[in-house]
């Protein structure tokens, strides 16, 4: 299927590894020019040596909790035509142990990353009469994870956030969409299932068994979800196909939250 994604330009934060690198991925791969994101230099550079085979692919160095460099970055990257705000942090850390500087820091990395980006690009693509505009949240938004709350907490104000954008489109071209994704196997939680099956002496795929059983019983999957898995319904709501959807947040999560809606 072509997704029609051809001359667009896309900036995809957060995206040297994980989900965000399997998004710029196949954004690529789908014709697309992509801007990676990471904090340094040396990451930036391992990604792009790693997409250049896939398109056009660009640098975008900055670290999403000093606003000064989300400036320049903005100055680098005037306009876009695709914009997923992918960056985030997590920390498990026990709520009475969270102090203030936590809570403001996870507020300033995972939520006003994508405000102050949102800010500058949709505009822009409200007078181009055509634009993207894609949150990349948590099924922890709604299944607020008690060993993480401040992150959960995070991922909720993000979709609030996404369908009050959505409200401002009406009757155009531009669209405004969360992606909820349930666990996934990012870099993140690789070392993390690898560091729990050596604590417990058991191998990394009884570690992950006992993950679902025990953290995540009401998983349909019963099984992490890859960064691919995730970046295919993010790469069709990047594209002109997804006209008729906007303002919603679609779940990735594996059947893990047990509504309907």
């Amino acid at each position: 299927m072509d997704l029609q994604l051809k001359n667009k330009t896309a900036l995809v934060t957060g995206s040297t590894a994980g989900i965000g690198f399997s998004i710029a991925k196949q954004l690529l791969q789908e014709g697309a020019t992509v801007y990676i994101n990471g904090r340094t230099k040396d990451r930036v550079d391992a990604a792009l040596r790693q997409l250049k085979p896939f398109g056009h692919v660009q640098s975008a160095i900055a670290d999403f909790s000093k606003p000064e460099e989300i400036s320049q970055l903005l100055t680098q990257i005037p306009d876009v035509d695709i914009l997923i705000n992918n960056v985030g942090i997590f920390e498990p850390k026990e709520f009475i142990n969270i102090p203030d500087e936590d809570w403001l820091r996870f507020f300033e990395v995972n939520v006003l990353s994508g405000i102050r980006l949102s800010r500058h690009y949709f505009p822009k693509m409200l007078k181009a009469n055509w634009g993207r505009i894609i949150f990349i949240s948590s099924e922890s938004a709604i299944h607020i994870p008690e060993e993480m709350i401040h992150y959960g907490m995070t991922k909720t104000a993000q979709l609030a956030v996404s369908r009050g954008l959505a409200e401002l489109t009406k009757g155009t071209n531009v669209t405004v969409n969360s992606v909820l994704p349930g666990p996934t196997k990012s870099e993140g939680v690789g070392n993390f299932i690898v560091d729990l099956a050596r604590n417990k002496n058991i191998t990394p795929e009884q570690a992950e068994t006992s993950f679902f059983e025990t953290a995540r019983p009401t998983s349909l999957i019963r099984r992490f979800a890859s960064t691919d898995e995730i970046a295919n319904l993010v790469t069709y709501l990047s594209s002109p196909l997804s006209s008729a959807t906007n303002g919603a947040a679609l779940r990735a999560d594996g059947g893990l939250v047990k509504t309907i809606v």
